[in-house]
């Protein structure tokens, strides 16, 4: 079976060491070690200023929705994972959809403004698929009506956009380290803010609101990552080039021999070095896509159709008809892509898709 990702699982030597030291410090969670370890190693891997690791990636996203929307109008895409519109309506605040664009499939900052009323305090944007969204027009809309910029930035683990990791633009940042993910801790997350204050207030958020054992700064979830999630961080992260070097290798293999007559690819921005997280395609119609998808599930190969269907179309929103999103998330299906994946079964997905899709 061929799945259309696959978890990268360190040598267990390698995370047995790690737990060894779990059990040498006796110290299973509440920031101990490892945790502290890993967001340095991060640091500096990712050129950031700050980071805070967490228990999930969605974690992150309410809490900063908790800090900065403030039970108002959160501008946002319709084209992404689930968990940006569950967090914005998960904290007692109103998405409101603005169309994609049709090459980038990020959120098209053209149409941001024409969306923004009184009750607007932030927009959450998504980097699809590690795509960076327009970052100076989004910043300048901001500036200019004293929104605040949360990024989804789920799928960017080790993205670049203008020389600077993709984390350091935005009010706020977030990422995942969910198992599928690039980088992963298992599950985690992490967010980044360049602000101290903000900063301050995210980090109590994810503590309980705790400034030591007896003093509470404000008010707190549990977002902790506990030390077994860093010590599957700390064994993963020691591979990371040859995971990014194994995903490239795949994705220049697709670029190079799928036929784009009647497909198309994402366009990644100028400026920017991708991570090679995903591949997607986006066929002509959702009828041929249907098609391919059949003759490759019949030879278990299972790619998955991200992000599907478009959010502004759940039942728990309400929103106008978002024309784009609504057509590519109808269209786009994720080709099996993961580290490992040998060339002979990359092939033949090929074969499929050209022979089916023509």
């Amino acid at each position: 079976m061929i799945p259309v990702t696959k978890t990268f699982f360190p040598p267990i030597e390698e995370y047995n060491a790690q737990v060894q030291r779990i059990w040498e410090n006796q110290w299973l969670t509440n920031r101990g070690a490892l945790v502290l370890e890993l967001e340095e190693k991060l640091k500096e891997y990712l050129s950031v200023s700050n980071i805070i690791i967490m228990n999930n990636g969605t974690i992150p996203i309410q809490i900063a929705l908790k800090i900065l929307g403030n039970n108002s109008e959160i501008i946002t895409t319709p084209f992404s994972y689930v968990a940006t519109t569950a967090a914005i309506v998960w904290e007692n605040c109103t998405p409101v959809f603005v169309d994609i664009h049709p090459d980038y499939l990020t959120i098209d900052e053209t149409k941001i403004e024409a969306a923004i009323t009184p009750r607007t305090k932030a927009i959450l944007a998504t980097h699809v698929f590690g795509n960076p969204c327009h970052i100076e027009a989004i910043k300048a809309i901001a500036q200019k009506h004293n929104l605040k910029v949360i990024y989804d930035a789920a799928h960017a683990f080790g993205v670049t956009y203008q020389g600077k990791s993709i984390f350091e633009y935005g009010d706020v940042s977030t990422c995942s380290f969910h198992a599928t993910k690039l980088f992963h801790t298992g599950e985690g997350g992490a967010v980044f803010c360049n602000d101290s204050i903000l900063r301050d207030k995210l980090f109590y958020s994810h503590n309980f609101g705790h400034n030591g054992p007896h003093e509470f700064h404000r008010l707190g979830i549990n977002g902790k990552i506990s030390e077994l999630q860093a010590a599957m961080g700390l064994a993963v992260f020691p591979h990371m080039g040859e995971i990014i070097a194994g995903r490239k290798k795949v994705v220049e293999y697709y670029n190079a021999n799928l036929d784009f007559t009647k497909l198309s690819k994402i366009k990644i921005r100028e400026n920017t070095q991708w991570n090679y997280s995903y591949y997607p395609v986006v066929f002509e119609t959702e009828t041929k896509l249907l098609e391919v998808q059949k003759a490759l599930n019949e030879q278990q190969i299972f790619p998955r159709r991200y992000f599907y269907p478009s959010l502004n179309t759940v039942n728990y929103v309400n929103s106008n008809e978002m024309k784009v999103s609504e057509s590519v998330a109808s269209r786009i299906l994720c080709l099996p892509l993961y580290m490992n994946l040998d060339l002979s079964s990359v092939t033949n997905i090929i074969n499929i898709c050209n022979l089916i899709n023509n």
